[in-house]
Parts: C-alpha cells; sequence; structure tokens
C-alpha cells in the first residue's frame, strides 16, 4: 500500500483537526501581503481608523491586519483593493491567502474539497468540520492543548464556515456523513452548544444532496473498527483516502486503497441506521437535552 505523507504533492495535501501550527510559508504568506496593505494605506493617506471605518473593522483589527497576525476575508480585500485604488495589487493575494488561514495539514484537503464531486465521511470523535456550527468549532479549538491563542482560533473558526459553501456549490456534490452515536453526546462547549449542533444536523440533513447516518453504540456489527476516515472523488475520477490522528495525517492517492476505503464505506452505511432512522435519532437526543 503506497502512502504519501502530508506535503507529498501540493494538490492532495491534507486537512487536519488535529491543531497543528500554521504553516510557516503560510505565515510568510500573511505577512507580506499586510506589508502590501500598509504600504498602500499609507500611500494613500489613510490612517488605521479611517480605513478600518470604511471597512467595517476597528483599528486594531486592520493592524493585525497589516502585521499578519490576522488574514482578512476575500470581501475585505476586495474592498480594500478598491478603497486605495491598488489597480489590483492586494486582489492577486487571495488564493495565497485562503490557503495560508489553515494549518500546514489543511490546506490541501481544503483545495480538495473545492474540486470533489463526492464526499463520504466516517467519525468517532467529533462533528465533521463541514457540519460543525460556529459555536461548535469554538468550543472544539478552544479545547486544544497546548491552547491556540484566541486570534488563531478567530482565523481558523473563519476558515471552516467558509469551507461549508460546499453545500450551496453549483452542481451539488454527493455528500455522505457517518457518525459514531458518541460523537452527537459530547457536550463541548456545554449543552446548548450541542443542542445548535444537533439542529444544524437536522437541517443539512434535509438537503438533497447530504445524506447523514448515524452507527448506534449498540451495534454489533461496524466495519470503521480502524477509525474515521474520508474518501474524496476528484472532478477527474480520482479518488483519496483521508485519515489522521494524534497530529499526523496521511493522505492515500493508490488506487487500490482508495477503492477498498470506498467499499468499506458501503458497508458501513448498511450497517448504520438510514438516513431517516438517523435524523429521527438525532431529534430523540434533542429531545433528552
Amino acid at each position: 500500500m503506497a502512502e504519501e505523507q502530508v506535503g507529498a504533492e501540493p494538490e492532495a495535501e491534507p486537512e487536519t483537526d488535529a491543531g497543528q501550527a500554521a504553516d510557516k510559508s503560510g505565515q510568510g504568506v500573511a505577512v507580506a501581503f499586510g506589508r502590501s496593505l500598509k504600504t498602500l494605506r499609507t500611500r494613500a493617506g489613510m490612517e488605521r481608523e479611517e480605513f478600518g471605518k470604511r471597512l467595517g473593522y476597528s483599528a486594531s483589527t486592520i493592524a493585525s491586519f497589516e502585521q499578519g497576525r490576522r488574514i482578512p476575508p476575500p470581501r475585505a480585500i476586495d474592498r480594500s483593493d478598491d478603497l486605495l485604488d491598488a489597480g489590483g495589487l492586494l486582489k492577486v493575494w487571495k488564493e495565497q491567502l485562503e490557503r495560508a488561514q489553515y494549518p500546514a495539514f489543511f490546506q490541501g484537503m481544503a483545495q480538495l474539497e473545492k474540486r470533489a464531486i463526492e464526499l463520504l465521511a466516517y467519525d468517532t470523535l467529533v462533528v465533521k468540520g463541514l457540519l460543525q456550527t460556529e459555536e461548535y468549532t469554538r468550543a472544539l479549538l478552544s479545547n486544544r492543548r497546548p491552547p491556540l491563542d484566541a486570534e488563531t482560533i478567530e482565523q481558523r473558526v473563519s476558515a471552516r464556515l467558509a469551507r461549508q459553501e460546499i453545500f450551496d456549490r453549483r452542481p451539488a456534490p454527493l455528500l455522505s456523513f457517518v457518525m459514531c452515536e458518541s460523537v452527537l453526546r459530547r457536550k463541548f462547549g456545554g449543552k446548548e452548544v450541542l443542542r445548535g449542533q444537533l439542529e444544524h444536523l437536522l437541517l443539512i440533513g434535509q438537503r438533497k444532496n447530504v445524506e447523514l447516518q448515524v452507527m448506534p453504540l449498540d451495534c454489533e456489527e461496524n466495519a470503521g473498527v480502524d477509525g474515521p476516515f474520508t474518501v474524496i472523488t476528484r472532478e477527474d475520477g480520482k479518488r483519496f483516502v483521508y485519515a489522521e490522528a494524534q497530529g499526523a495525517s496521511v493522505l492515500e492517492t493508490d488506487p487500490k486503497p482508495a477503492v477498498l476505503a470506498a467499499a468499506r464505506y458501503g458497508i458501513i452505511r448498511s450497517q448504520a441506521l438510514t438516513p431517516r432512522e438517523s435524523l429521527e435519532f438525532i431529534e430523540k437526543l434533542l429531545g433528552e437535552l
């Protein structure tokens, strides 16, 4: 079985929720963009406070953009380019900055998601990132040890939520999620955070291109005993298998393991509750909170 460690090829670099430090090259991109932003703002004769008001941010937030400690969203970059009459000099940074907002393990996987026509995910520890609410994501990131600083947490929350555009993409990709019952019972952030997360799952589960399934704890057969994994099929038909544990992640690109992983996922789906039964199960859990 051929395995590719993270970073083996840029187009296939996987995602992680393991709390890795931001990629140093990504940090360099943020710093370089910030310097350009500051130079253009200064050239335009605008103070941070004035510039911030026009963009809808505080002066301190503008400072964090210029110092590379925080990455502005795409709309803010476009607006900055227009306000500073930059002629597109800031807009050309958008793609690089999008990558830079993620931890190193995450960057390539985010690109794969954008090109996915099918995504199959089995999870046993936490709700899949694509399905998380803002509050649930923030609660998870706040539990990291060693702890993440507040700005890193907010940056990663924004980045994770931005990935959820996959649900509104056209043509719509086929998305299937199977999660262990234990995932739906863990109260990260408290009861209200879990309540909001379960309600969100009910809404997502009603989309025509999404199927949510629950693997009950009392199920005697479970082909997912080896742990969580994700299978992504790209627009060119190529499949990738991704798995992570304890701060390390592996992306498998060899065709044989990818086929076997997809087949294993099919078995897992057949063993779990049906999508309709699963939504009813989630409603039951909501009633218990």
